[in-house]
């Protein structure tokens, strides 16, 4: 069939370029991940959809093809908390796991899902592997206090394949703010939607609220889903759409840096993330504010069984 008739809607330049419908979108997205189209194609639509800009509306649609593709995690009767891990470290240590291990000790259901994007970063994949947790499929219910590592492409290799396009043409595409935005569960699912830059704050609101989401949006740790160690950022709640703010982003001079990591090595951060947990260093007060969001939202949800505290972690492999 292929996408032609969807690029020429997009691909006419900045000023000349339409918008798909939320219909269209599903339609292109869709043969996308199955496949169906010319790798000319594929780059065509990374390219125009780069120039033009994403909106709710098209987000929405490429998120309705892709769960309806995804191999999603079993329903388990809790709320998953769902980390999508894509960006990576390239300044500060990668704390994504940190993030997961303490919201499992805490009792909840954790799934963090992604892959590494680009090269001279390292992945909370690196990561997780130096704490000794090794990559799993999405196969399993998660029990309540379980964490899981599941790489992108056990959830859809051709959204892997979407994202691989920027190794080539050095430039994002929808799909790298798609899997920030996508539930790979059954069942309820807490999102954990993270920015680097303001005009995807809006975006990913807007898309949350179209599409009733169940999530938390932060300006994370370049990118990453999980709070600055040194200062608290802006968080918000959006309940089936609805969005409340959280916490207002702290101002003002640090007074004072957590103790840290040196570099953003695998190994030297997870040793840091097991001093953490072991009680040795103190965790990030940032970090620690939200975990206790994370965990109120998750009591907050009508459905949700409640949170297990304490609770022995146990890791999916």
């Amino acid at each position: 069939m292929g996408i032609s008739q969807h690029i020429k809607v997009i691909g006419r330049g900045k000023d000349g370029a339409r918008s798909l419908s939320r219909a269209q979108a599903t339609d292109l997205m869709g043969q996308l991940l199955d496949g169906a189209v010319s790798d000319l194609e594929v780059g065509a639509f990374c390219l125009a959809m780069r120039i033009k800009g994403e909106t709710a509306e098209e987000m929405a649609g490429f998120l309705d093809a892709t769960h309806a593709r995804l191999n999603r995690l079993p329903d388990n009767g809790h709320i998953t908390v769902v980390l999508p891990s894509y960006n990576g470290a390239r300044k500060l240590p990668l704390l994504t796991p940190l993030l997961a291990l303490l919201l499992a000790r805490e009792g909840l259901p954790v799934l963090v899902h992604g892959t590494a994007t680009e090269d001279k970063r390292i992945s909370s994949e690196a990561v997780f592997a130096a704490l000794g947790i090794a990559a799993s499929g999405p196969q399993d219910p998660l029990p309540g206090g379980s964490l899981a590592f599941v790489p992108t492409e056990r959830l859809n290799a051709g959204l892997k394949r979407l994202l691989d396009v920027r190794r080539v043409v050095g430039l994002r595409n929808p799909a790298h703010s798609l899997v920030k935005l996508m539930n790979p569960c059954v069942g309820r699912a807490l999102v954990v939607g993270s920015y680097t830059h303001p005009e995807y704050a809006v975006s990913m609101a807007q898309t949350f609220a179209l599409t009733d989401a169940h999530a938390l949006l932060l300006r994370g740790t370049e990118g990453e889903p999980v709070a600055d160690a040194r200062r608290a950022p802006q968080m918000d709640a959006f309940r089936n759409g609805q969005r409340e703010l959280l916490q207002t982003a702290q101002e003002g001079p640090l007074t004072a840096l957590p103790d840290l990591p040196p570099g953003t090595d695998a190994a030297a951060t997870a040793a840091y993330i097991r001093a953490v947990l072991a009680g040795t260093l103190p965790v990030p007060a940032p970090i620690a504010q939200q975990v206790q969001h994370i965990v109120r939202e998750c009591q907050r949800e009508p459905s949700a069984h409640p949170v297990l505290t304490p609770a022995s972690t146990s890791y999916a492999h």
